[in-house]
């Protein structure tokens, strides 16, 4: 049986969690799915997307985007702000060929009203983006690594961490592929993101319909001690 910690339980750490949060820190595993079961698959709740249909296959978490869909988020339990979330994602190649290269698979953090903070990973180019959405829905590009072997390409596994810490008034953002650091920013307005949402997400800057990807071993943690 896998351990998960819902968001009433969360909020009561919120006040040592700030506490405790200090860049580098040592992180523990608060939340762990490995999409076993359609009972653990729907625990992941969609938080954005036109026409996403989310499934089952050979113990994964299967998305795949519709149509006049540019992207579809699916966010675990965990609400907090000072977390890391990592997860296996595969864009398979029942993408549509054309689309491929325009396709991105991802992880977000402390997502809601409008802004968050995102790790952008495209397999086919081996690009990795870490952006920032404002309140306002402009996105600033905090770090952008291109020509990254670590990113692994259509079919084949990536494993993502994005972890967003903060420290004196600021947020220190490490983004990971395959357990290499690949992007990292200090974003020094981390007050203008009041949201608290953990997930995936698959997308693209455009309508991109037949997109399919694959999720699976979910984990998210907090600073240790708590």
């Amino acid at each position: 049986m896998r351990a998960r910690f819902t968001a009433v339980s969360l909020a009561l750490l919120a006040t040592a969690l700030i506490a405790a949060a200090v860049a580098g820190a040592a992180m523990i595993g608060i939340y762990r799915n490995g999409m076993e079961t359609s009972a653990q698959r729907a625990q992941m709740i969609k938080l954005s997307g036109h026409r996403c249909a989310s499934g089952g296959v050979e113990q994964t978490m299967r998305i795949t985007l519709g149509k006049s869909t540019n992207q579809c988020s699916f966010r675990t339990p965990v609400i907090g702000r000072n977390l890391d979330i990592a997860a296996s994602e595969r864009l398979l190649s029942a993408t549509p060929r054309t689309l491929q290269r325009r396709v991105y698979i991802g992880l977000f953090l402390r997502t809601g009203g409008g802004g968050g903070y995102q790790l952008i990973v495209y397999p086919p180019q081996q690009k990795v983006q870490l952006r920032k959405t404002l309140p306002s829905g402009r996105v600033k590009y905090l770090a952008i690594a291109r020509g990254q072997r670590a990113v692994q390409g259509i079919n084949r596994t990536n494993e993502l961490s994005l972890q967003a810490i903060d420290s004196s008034g600021r947020a220190q953002l490490l983004a990971y592929v395959g357990g290499k650091l690949v992007a990292e920013a200090t974003d020094p307005g981390a007050r203008e993101l009041s949201g608290g949402a953990s997930g995936v997400t698959v997308g693209s800057a455009n309508s991109v319909p037949g997109t399919v990807a694959t999720v699976d071993n979910v984990v998210v943690r907090v600073p240790s001690p708590f």
